[in-house]
């Protein structure tokens, strides 16, 4: 599970360096809509994830998490070829809201681990799978920027979809879940939303995730622009420069995820969470005053060490919430809070970079940050 995840996060982040000089080269010349365009596609894939992530994980609960994580990587790799073969926009923005439906491997693999690991484990088991995360956004960014910049934004598509194939096919043939479906009795116990909804902390926790990930994802539509404007490189080399960044900050976020996701089960949840988010807003006002390439290298290791203990230290608490027969439901609601912050982050980034410029987004974005804590302070857990 970990190497599929790893191979699949690999495949979906080979085009995140590139994708508003693809909104550029699928026709919108207007400067100022290219940002616009870039928030929209993260809206659309985003808003549909959240409808059908509740879906999915209700379907879980029932019929096994196995399935669903093949379900979101074979779906994902059919979804990320066709993008590479969209002849307009529209093509682009449609295939943008069908992937979004289909895909959720993170969710869906999280569900999968934290069924089978020991309690007690929870948190460093989670923050494995966070550490494939974040090297497979180390990798497939700068991978991916290469790509894009020697053989052309479309077939670097294509070979993000291989990617998917060849995760899906790991899970299909590779991993192995001992699953019992639940009795009648147990799933008409723990089977509607308002039981879930009823355990104490577990609605604070769905609406940190929101306000988490609405806050991370507002610079992400800009931040290949960003970067095109404070390293001054020329517009051939930007999506090289972007993806360089992006895996700098996803090494370190893998190195943390790994540390904090061991530590989070010995020390108390809502410390770690404070640090690290502490960390990452402070980072955040620093990228907003960056001048150079070489200050924002430099930033984004200690941006990337605070997101990445952040994570699996709220996956590890929502564990500590909800009974283990609950997970795929429970995890399938804080992916769909987590789609929504997704998909209004970038839209609003979007929006307002068109106005106001990009540095006020990452000042934004680090006083959202700081506003978290006080929500988190007010949780209580076993």
């Amino acid at each position: 599970m970990f190497a599929a995840q790893f191979i699949s996060i690999v495949g979906f982040a080979f085009v995140l360096p590139f994708i508003p000089f693809y909104v550029r080269e699928l026709g919108v010349t207007d400067e100022r809509l290219v940002p616009v365009w870039a928030g929209i596609l993260g809206f659309g894939a985003s808003i549909t994830m959240a409808i059908f992530s509740p879906m999915w994980g209700w379907l879980a609960d029932r019929y096994g998490r196995k399935i669903m994580v093949e379900r979101a990587m074979f779906g994902g790799a059919i979804l990320t070829i066709a993008m590479g073969m969209v002849g307009n926009i529209y093509q682009l923005l449609f295939l943008r809201l069908l992937a979004g439906a289909t895909q959720g491997t993170s969710a869906a693999s999280i569900s999968m681990v934290s069924t089978v690991v020991p309690k007690h484990k929870l948190g460093f088991s989670l923050g494995l799978m966070q550490v494939a995360v974040f090297l497979g956004m180390t990798l497939g960014p700068g991978i991916g920027g290469v790509l894009a910049d020697s053989i052309g934004y479309r077939h670097t598509f294509i070979a993000g979809g291989l990617l998917l194939l060849l995760g899906g096919s790991l899970v299909a043939f590779g991993a192995k879940e001992k699953f019992a479906k639940p009795s009648n009795d147990l799933l008409k116990a723990n089977g509607s939303l308002s039981t879930l909804l009823a355990y104490p902390g577990f609605k604070t926790m769905l609406f940190i995730f929101f306000l988490f990930n609405f806050s991370l994802y507002i610079v992400t539509p800009i931040f290949p622009l960003f970067v095109e404007t404070v390293s001054h490189v020329i517009k051939e080399k930007a999506a090289s420069a972007a993806g360089m960044l992006l895996a700098i900050s996803g090494g370190a976020s893998a190195i943390a995820a790994g540390v904090v996701g061991y530590l989070s089960d010995t020390k108390d949840y809502k410390k770690v969470l404070v640090v690290t988010l502490l960390l990452t807003a402070f980072t955040c006002f620093l990228q907003g005053i960056a001048q150079s390439i070489g200050q924002l290298m430099i930033i984004r290791i200690f941006y990337g060490l605070g997101t990445g203990g952040i994570m699996p230290t709220l996956n590890a608490l929502v564990g500590k919430i909800i009974p283990r027969d609950s997970y795929g439901k429970a995890y399938g609601l804080t992916s769909s809070m987590t789609c929504v912050g997704l998909a209004f982050g970038p839209l609003t980034g979007g929006i307002l970079a068109s106005f106001a410029g990009y540095r006020w987004l990452f000042f934004l974005l680090g006083a959202l940050l700081f506003g978290i804590i006080p929500v988190i302070l007010t949780i209580r857990h076993r």
